[in-house]
């Protein structure tokens, strides 16, 4: 799973309506699935999403406590596809984006602040993070 959120604590303004409209804009037929969450402070409402880039169905989720989207089960060239899209689309250009992933939280890795470049130099920058990772 590969996690992006807004880089130093600050804000994009993420809001699930937004970010719906993004995802239909891009294709009307995506899959949305508002989880509302419950009283417990567990758990916390969240936005299921399926984002389709070159055939592939993607799945994934956005909060807003705390704010961030996140896609589950792809390759490194699937994320990078989906945060060029995050970063033209979604993000303004003022705001930083930081990525992180499922195994890096688990090793309590910090967030790397996500690149400006094409799709296949993020590719390379999250299989460094993975390399990085393996040697710690």
């Amino acid at each position: 799973m590969y996690v992006f959120s807004p880089a130093d604590g600050a804000s994009w303004g993420l809001t699930f309506e937004g970010f719906r409209s993004h995802l239909l804009t891009r294709n009307p037929g995506e899959f949305l699935h508002l989880d509302e969450g419950r009283a417990e402070p567990v758990r916390r409402a969240s936005l299921h999403f399926g984002i389709t880039f070159d055939g592939e169905v993607l799945e994934g989720f956005a909060a807003l406590t705390p704010e961030g989207v996140a896609i589950r089960d792809c390759t490194a060239h699937a994320a990078a596809n989906f945060a060029v899209w995050l970063r033209e689309a979604v993000v303004s250009q003022d705001k930083a984006i930081s990525f992180n992933t499922d195994r890096g939280i688990e090793g309590q890795a910090p967030d790397s602040p996500l690149p400006d470049v094409t799709c296949p130099r993020l590719v390379a920058a999250f299989l460094a993070h993975f390399e990085t990772l393996d040697q710690d």
